[in-house]
């Protein structure tokens, strides 16, 4: 089936998600919708939440894509359930094959989780690791630096450094932790920093390798995938600052993969 993925973000972060589906479907087309001018939404109600997320998704809509992926962590933490409940097209959240990718990595079954205050506070990602396995034992930092320093396009340097070091210092004392999941999807753009800080003892696990191999398999079991040879376009939405978001996207899909898409201003507010 020749029409689009659709991949929604609070702002430059589900980028890394959108990358790696390019990287493993590479005959899909994705259409990105970045929600930067009201990001970040980890500190939003679950209420803003729920509507801006719906007012992304109905965008997308309208560009007729057969299949959603939410690359937000706080949005599929508050709106899954409703998404899935209400549209008729496949919907894969970042949290569960987060969940799944760290329950592989850890062998002392000790799992730190890092993400946004919404994320944090929702017990998403302690609920999605204890279905599987009940005996884990899970710890949770909420890290409200973390989104706007990415935000602003500061992925490495003293600054980043710093916030970085002294938001997870709580998280490193008497931690027996050996896997640390980053709960956001602007995480890994700081990921380098992060594992300096936690050491390499630990394995650090973004969710985006795996929510691609499940957008994969989901297509496989639907039959959905695109079988035609045509090279893709890619359609990438923000709301925000359009120089600011050219500027991370470039830094984000490097040379080899800048040719194929383009960049536009998207509106989604309600009147």
């Amino acid at each position: 089936m020749e029409r689009p993925i659709g991949v929604i973000d609070s702002g430059v972060g589900g980028l890394t998600v959108a990358l790696e589906l390019m990287r493993q479907l590479p005959r899909e087309k994705l259409i990105y919708l970045g929600d930067t001018k009201r990001c970040p939404y980890g500190p939003r109600t679950k209420e803003e939440v729920q509507q801006f997320t719906w007012e992304m998704v109905n965008f997308l809509l309208e560009k007729e894509i057969k299949l959603l992926v939410i690359a937000c962590n706080t949005a599929t933490a508050y709106t899954i359930d409703d998404l899935k409940d209400k549209l008729d097209i496949p919907v894969i959240g970042v949290i569960n094959p987060g969940a799944r990718a760290a329950i592989k990595a850890t062998n002392n079954q000790e799992i730190g989780i890092i993400g946004t205050e919404g994320t944090v506070k929702s017990g998403a990602y302690p609920e999605a690791l204890k279905r599987i396995n009940p005996e884990l034992h899970v710890q949770a930092l909420a890290c409200p630096l973390f989104v706007p320093l990415v935000e602003r396009g500061v992925f490495s340097g003293e600054e980043a450094r710093t916030v970085v070091q002294t938001t997870l210092e709580p998280l490193m004392k008497d931690n027996e932790m050996d896997t640390l999941i980053l709960g956001c999807t602007h995480y890994p753009l700081l990921k380098p920093l992060i594992q300096d800080v936690v050491g390499n003892k630990v394995a650090v696990i973004s969710s985006s390798e795996e929510t691609a191999r499940e957008t994969s398999a989901v297509l496989e079991i639907k039959h959905l995938h695109n079988k035609s040879g045509v090279q893709q376009v890619h359609e990438i939405y923000s709301t925000g600052d359009m120089e600011l978001f050219n500027c991370i996207a470039t830094k984000i899909f490097q040379s080899s993969i800048q040719q194929q898409f383009k960049i536009k201003r998207a509106v989604i507010e309600k009147d």
